[in-house]
């Protein structure tokens, strides 16, 4: 069935440039490439990009620590994160860094822009000091008891426990991060972006289908509280892009960071000529706009992101998909907690398809957080790919190879099995659209359980015994392969190395345009190693490395 072609551009939250990818990060870039990969494989021109967020604090921090400047401190992160992405086979078009050219002309761009549009304003306002190290204190900087459900322990711009936003000033016995001393009270004068002015359109986009039903709630009840107006300046000592004609002062990274979704489009723009900026930025473009973040920034990406876009004539997103957590044994993965597996060391004990397959198995379009569990890990990936789906197409080929010179055959035994696995197709279809991916997996479990049982009853390994039925061996494993096969179409954005090698041994690309007809009278090669089962060894290797 044919369907309307679309343009889109697909973004991911900026990973911060002050430590490691970790596999708690890796969820949102794994989420939004395999629904990038699905895209691709129905025909849609699909742009993915990301990109470094390298201002703020901590990196002016990090870099003092190290004995580095900041640009050498970025420039490296920059590398072992790209690395870590291609390791993981996320498809960027680009990855980029807010601290570049095209980012610095944005951002001056649009702070120009609502400048004369009188959107800015000036306020003499009473900030946290750190008196000892003589720094204003970022929000992340802060620690102390949460104002409204007094949990310990939380930053001074929101917390992890209720999802409370506040000012750090309301922040219950807080202590700054960087000398552990209580901060002082101390006068300085910012830039305020007036948030409020925007009310009345952020009440009707909320609706216009952009957010999933739980965010547009959590949305609705920011917007009912009252909109406050926005701090876009920090003062010196700061890493970022100075503010023109403001002494002293530096652009908050939170207006920067998002504008690095623009940045690193227009930095592709740059090299790839065939690229219009303008088709896709434009207040009027026709082209669809989606960003993959984490539940703990739909404030900035659901009010502030778009507001400013409002303001400076770029078109807002089509859709902002929100995903939870990521916990192991219940613990979320934190540096400053001491629990951290990279993405670089889970490389070193397992490989990129089996994380993202199962982490495909537990995503839904909903926020909340995924649970994983190493030994379940292990046990999943052996049960599913192994023992289910790679052993459908090992049990298959080995008849075709040994008896009919790797030649499937002319006809497929049981065209009613075929047209029920085939029926399914509209299904998935809607699941990938609709980001359900762990139904996919469930869905395409079931299947494979029915292929497998179908190889079963048919007992083609008795049937070689007698020369005359021949015929049907030939057909019966034609069958299997054909049913493995479409179950590896529906897989293929999840499970891209494990793809490419069943391409080779099928001697036919994977096309979703095309899964309807069956391989016949097709040439397949001997049946290679497609996946090794996975050993439950390796989790204590690799929880050594997060040590």
């Amino acid at each position: 069935m044919s369907i309307t072609l679309k343009k889109m551009l697909v973004t991911c939250a900026l990973p911060y440039a002050n430590g490691p990818i970790h596999i708690g990060h890796m969820l949102e870039h794994i989420q939004a490439d395999i629904w990038v990969r699905y895209q691709r494989m129905r025909g849609h021109e699909v742009w993915f990009v990301s990109s470094d967020d390298t201002h703020g604090t901590a990196v002016m921090l990090r870099s003092k620590n190290l004995g580095i400047s900041e640009k050498n401190l970025i420039r490296k992160i920059q590398q072992e994160h790209e690395i870590d992405f291609l390791n993981f086979n996320i498809s960027y078009d680009n990855y980029h860094t807010t601290h570049s050219m095209e980012n610095l002309f944005l951002i001056r761009k649009i702070f120009s822009s609502l400048n004369k549009k009188n959107f800015l304003n000036k306020k003499t306002i009473v900030q946290l000091y750190d008196n000892q190290e003589k720094i204003f204190l970022p929000d992340r900087f802060i620690k102390g008891k949460c104002p409204i459900c007094y949990a310990e322990d939380q930053y001074g711009d929101n917390c992890e426990a209720c999802s409370s936003i506040y000012e750090p000033t309301d922040l219950i016995d807080s202590v700054s991060s960087i000398s552990g001393t209580p901060p002082i009270l101390k006068k300085t004068e910012h830039l305020y972006f007036n948030l409020p002015f925007f009310s009345k359109m952020l009440n009707k986009w909320i609706y216009s289908g952009v957010l999933e039903n739980s965010i547009i709630k959590k949305t609705e009840e920011w917007l009912k509280l009252g909109l406050k107006k926005w701090c876009i300046s920090r003062d010196a000592p700061y890493f970022g892009f100075k503010i023109p004609n403001f002494l002293n002062k530096y652009f908050y990274v939170w207006l920067d960071a998002p504008i690095g979704y623009i940045s690193a489009f227009k930095n592709l723009c740059l090299k790839n000529k065939n690229l219009n900026f303008n088709e896709f930025w434009n207040e009027n473009s026709k082209c669809e706009l989606y960003h993959f973040i984490g539940k703990d920034i739909i404030y900035f990406h659901t009010l502030f992101w778009p507001a400013i876009l409002e303001a400076s004539s770029f078109r807002k997103p089509n859709g902002i998909f929100v995903h939870g957590h990521l916990t192991i044994n219940g613990l979320k993965l934190s540096k400053s907690k001491g629990f951290l597996i990279t993405a670089s060391d889970w490389m070193k004990c397992f490989d990129s398809d089996s994380l993202r397959y199962y982490y495909a198995s537990k995503l839904t379009n909903n926020i909340s957080d995924i649970e994983m569990n190493l030994n379940d890990f292990v046990h999943k990936i052996n049960s599913d790919i192994v023992n289910k789906l790679v052993n459908l197409a090992s049990r298959s080929s080995s008849f075709i190879n040994k008896y009919f010179c790797g030649y499937l055959s002319d006809k497929l035994d049981d065209y009613s099995l075929y047209e029920f696995f085939i029926s399914k197709i509209k299904k998935i279809e809607i699941f990938f659209e609709n980001r359900e991916f762990s139904s996919i997996i469930r869905s395409s479990m079931k299947l494979l359980d029915i292929a497998n049982q179908y190889i079963n009853e048919k007992k083609p390994w008795k049937i070689k015994e007698k020369i005359e039925k021949n015929n049907n061996l030939h057909m019966i494993c034609t069958m299997g392969i054909n049913l493995f096969r479409i179950i590896m179409i529906f897989l293929t954005p999840i499970l891209p190395i494990l793809s490419k090698k069943t391409e080779i041994f099928l001697m036919s690309k994977l096309i979703w345009d095309n899964i309807e007809q069956p391989l016949l009278s097709h040439k397949i090669k001997d049946f290679p190693r497609l996946y090794e089962r996975v050993g439950s060894d390796k989790i204590s290797q690799l929880l050594k490395l997060s040590k």
